[in-house]
């Protein structure tokens, strides 16, 4: 890579949240509760994430577990639709999540450079 290339590239930063050793919280998870608050359910959300309706459950199964109240509510279809939305306690999560990152980014991206070759 020559100098040129990599003063265009940035690094990438990514904040993550741990519940133990179980990642609560990361941007992937972060952009799914988003794409349900617009979608209304799991499944509108996967198909805009592109990812399958099994991936997307499993995250919210994960976050739901990790959080002490679940940040996503779900209700089974029939006649009143069923679908899925944003708890108090995940918009609450999603919006501190979203400012930290911000910070984060903010605070390290002058701070780091990205690597001419990965070690190893």
């Amino acid at each position: 890579m020559t100098n040129r290339e990599s003063t265009q590239r940035h690094p990438r930063i990514r904040v993550r949240i741990l519940a133990e050793s179980v990642i609560a919280l990361g941007p992937g998870k972060a952009d799914l509760l988003e794409a349900i608050d617009e979608a209304g359910s799991i499944s509108g959300a996967a198909r805009a994430a592109g990812m399958s309706y099994r991936r997307a459950w499993i995250l919210v199964d994960t976050m739901n577990g990790c959080f002490t109240s679940p940040l996503v509510s779900t209700a089974k279809g029939g006649a009143e639709g069923g679908g899925a939305r944003l708890t108090p306690t995940g918009r609450r999560v999603l919006t501190r999540y979203r400012r930290l990152a911000s910070l984060v980014e903010k605070s390290f991206s002058s701070l780091l450079k990205v690597p001419s070759r990965l070690p190893g």
